[in-house]
């Protein structure tokens, strides 16, 4: 292993539409600062206008009360609907928002997923695709401070600059969402993107995930670049707890209800059994995890061998179970999961065994110093005692 795996989450989020908005979107302060805490990487934030259960309609606003209320924790758009948005608008927040974090904010961009954000707005989502390539390409000369003029069929720019230039230099780490199409893979491609794999254990986005980091790193060296495995995130969702029966028993809370919502998003996989449990089939298929943290690492090592190395993976954020519960599989990850992936105590187990190996020769010599130390102990007291006879 030559890449560390690095930890985060991805934070849609996805609330039931009977809680209270406010309520949940604390919490989900709340879960940064937890995640902070215990030692995570990173966490994305989405952004969503529709379908009443991603209730963050701007990232980059989660991001700057996050920032106050953490310390290392790198937080990232997960992703900016670029299609939604005026280039100028985004660039000019993105900056705003590294200079606020010095240096903590990642730019994560995409097309768009609900189709329902899409239509609200008058968009034709069969322009998407094409609008995040325009948009992105403009961004990317508003980093590098450069004037641009530009009229298309949605924005207009006329002479435009950043007045500020970023405080990453040159500009945050840029990570391009990639699902099914090979869009996000030839864009990460063209410009040495990192990739967002939002599906990757999915049984269609897996399969793509394969196809579109090969098409990505395709499209680098037709650029003269090469693709950096430690750019590329992958997401998938899973709970952990100290038994397989107790993190079943935890997701009674909420995974029907997500399962429900997300049915109703997203194209149903033609290989979905309808007749059995969506929690029994995700399992089946090695699309969720449900059970302890050895399940946990049996995942990362299915990915690692399919994909190769990749630098972070993001768990999903579902609120399948309650808020302690939910807590608690995201530290026992950091407490059994990371370890044992980046084998952080190969040392220690080397040092462990090595002392029991050797105890009888290490107490052995410990207890022969200490017989030592006492006979030298008794025969100096004597030398006293007999000195003090003497006088």
């Amino acid at each position: 292993m030559t890449i560390k795996l690095r930890n985060g989450i991805f934070l849609a989020p996805f609330h039931p539409v009977d809680e209270d908005p406010t309520l949940c979107i604390h919490r989900d302060l709340e879960l940064i600062e937890h995640l902070d805490r215990l030692g995570y990487d990173e966490a994305w934030v989405g952004e969503h206008h529709s379908a009443g259960y991603e209730i963050i309609a701007s990232p980059e606003l989660f991001i700057a009360a996050a920032a106050e209320r953490t310390k290392r924790i790198k937080l990232g758009t997960g992703v900016v609907s670029l299609p939604y948005h005026n280039p100028l608008t985004v660039a000019n927040r993105m900056i705003q928002l590294d200079h606020q974090t010095r240096g903590r904010v990642m730019f994560g961009v995409g097309p768009g997923l609900l189709p329902s954000d899409a239509f609200q707005m008058g968009i034709d989502p069969n322009t998407q695709r094409e609008r995040m390539v325009e948009a992105i390409e403009v961004i990317l000369k508003l980093f590098n401070g450069e004037r641009v003029t530009k009229k298309t069929e949605w924005f207009t720019l006329s002479n435009a600059i950043s007045q500020l230039r970023p405080y990453t230099w040159p500009h945050p780490e840029v990570c391009v969402a990639s699902s099914v199409t090979p869009s996000g893979g030839k864009l990460a491609g063209r410009h040495g993107f990192g990739m967002l794999c939002v599906a990757a254990t999915q049984t269609g986005g897996y399969d793509a995930l394969g196809i579109n980091w090969k098409i990505a790193n395709e499209v680098a060296a037709e650029n003269g670049r090469k693709m950096d495995p430690e750019k590329l995130r992958l997401v998938g969702p899973l709970h952990i707890a100290e038994t397989k029966q107790q993190a079943i028993d935890n997701i009674k809370f909420g995974f029907h209800r997500w399962a429900e919502y997300f049915a109703k998003i997203s194209p149903i996989n033609p290989n979905t059994d309808r007749s059995i449990d969506p929690l029994e089939q995700g399992i089946k298929d090695g699309v969720i995890v449900v059970g302890t943290p050895d399940d946990a690492i049996a995942q990362i090592k299915r990915l690692q061998a399919k994909q190769g190395e990749f630098g972070c993976f993001l768990q999903l954020a579902h609120n399948w179970a309650n808020f302690e519960n939910t807590k608690k599989s995201y530290e026992l990850w950091q407490r059994h999961v990371t370890p044992v992936i980046n084998n952080v105590n190969v040392n220690r187990v080397d040092s462990y065994n090595d002392a029991g190996t050797n105890s009888e020769k290490y107490i052995g010599a410990a207890m022969g110093a200490a017989m030592q130390t006492i006979q030298k102990h008794a025969i100096e007291q004597a030398a006293k005692d007999k000195k003090s006879a003497a006088e």
